[in-house]
């Protein structure tokens, strides 16, 4: 078999799975490849401060020194003591564009990645829709451990993991954050509105961090909340919001 053929299959086979996954209304884009920003870091009183002029590969090293020295070790509230793995995030450290949930659920607790049972084969599905793949991007929780019962995170939990989503978002400085549901966009926006009002229009990331002042922000459903509410209208919704995200990247549509 050709090349070309096994790719005509690959993305025959990825169309028909996205169609029946997600309704007929997320139709995948031709590959949609997000160019690397360039950054360089350095120590500054034991954290880790961003430039611009970052690699890559240097963006990728202050990751892992993050997660590794720090995520990985933390104790600060009491999920250190029920969690099976830390979930730290995986994707493109130099990635254009970050999808931010609220927590880790059993699946993620379990293997240590973010969006991996149900709601992450959907959410999977939805950036194959827009043209990219999960290496593309970066894929991420506020809390970096699973609460009990997969309840919503608690004020207190999310204080103590704030630190380092805002440092996540420092390194990789992403031009669009899509926030997942409603407790990643009312703590990232700083809001008490709810996502049914906030879905599908631009916001920008308020003063938190002068790095990521101003970064535009989507809100919209979170995967697992479309699963339990999977109609025509709810998927539309979502896919709509995305295709204003791709409009924001330059992406193909």
């Amino acid at each position: 078999m050709t090349d070309s053929a096994e790719k005509l299959i690959k993305a025959a086979r990825q169309l028909i799975e996205t169609d029946k996954m997600l309704g007929g209304d997320f139709i995948p884009a031709s590959r949609n490849p997000l160019p690397a920003c360039e950054v360089f870091s350095e120590k500054n009183h034991g954290q880790t401060r961003v430039h611009l002029e970052m690699t890559p590969k240097q963006k990728a090293a202050a990751l892992e020194e993050l997660k590794q020295n720090e995520i990985q070790r933390c104790k600060k509230c009491p999920l250190a003591e029920t969690r099976t793995n830390v979930v730290f995030g995986e994707g493109s450290p130099s990635a254009e564009l970050v999808f931010v949930g609220e927590a880790p659920g059993a699946d993620e607790d379990a293997t240590g990645r973010p969006f991996v049972g149900r709601a992450g084969e959907l959410l999977t599905n939805m950036i194959k829709a827009m043209g990219l793949t999960r290496d593309d991007v970066f894929i991420c929780n506020i809390l970096k451990c699973r609460p009990p019962g997969n309840r919503n995170p608690a004020p207190e939990e999310i204080q103590c993991c704030w630190n380092y989503l805002v440092r996540q978002l420092e390194i990789i400085s992403p031009k669009v954050i899509v926030t997942l549901g409603n407790p990643a966009t009312q703590n990232l926006l700083n809001t008490r509105t709810g996502i049914t009002k906030l879905r599908g229009t631009w916001q920008e990331l308020p003063d938190f961090s002068e790095a990521l002042e101003g970064t535009p922000v989507m809100p919209t459903f979170h995967p697992a909340y479309l699963l339990r509410q999977y109609t025509p209208e709810h998927r539309k919704k979502v896919w709509s919001d995305l295709q204003k995200v791709m409009a924001k990247l330059g992406l193909k549509k």
